[in-house]
């Protein structure tokens, strides 16, 4: 809508979503996964959307990884699976500050 500038007009921004990342900040500094959506997007300006997805998927692969954090859940459940095995085998103790045993600390 650059021609009219209605979203100007009604004071919204519709396109907000696509770079949310490089929106201004709170206190002035850049988030997490700017780093990722600006090289995401110097990547794939001016290839048009079904060029940039097939030409720029592992830079959209990790921006989508720092924003959702999908293979770091995964990681840790996996974690979390064998921390569960080794304790049902009997081959580890967790301290007792793990176990909620010990005095909390003032």
């Amino acid at each position: 809508m650059p021609f009219w500038g209605l979203q100007k007009q009604l004071g919204m921004n519709v396109d907000s979503w696509l770079l949310w990342q490089s929106m201004p900040q709170p206190h002035g500094q850049a988030v997490a996964c700017h780093a990722f959506e600006l090289k995401w997007v110097e990547w794939g300006h001016g290839l048009g959307q079904t060029r940039t997805c097939r030409q720029c998927q592992l830079e959209y692969e990790d921006l989508m990884e720092c924003m959702k954090r999908a293979k770091l859940a995964k990681w840790l459940q996996t974690i979390l699976e064998q921390w569960d095995k080794m304790m049902k085998e009997g081959k580890y103790t967790p301290p007792d500050y793990h176990m909620g045993k010990e005095e909390p600390r003032r």
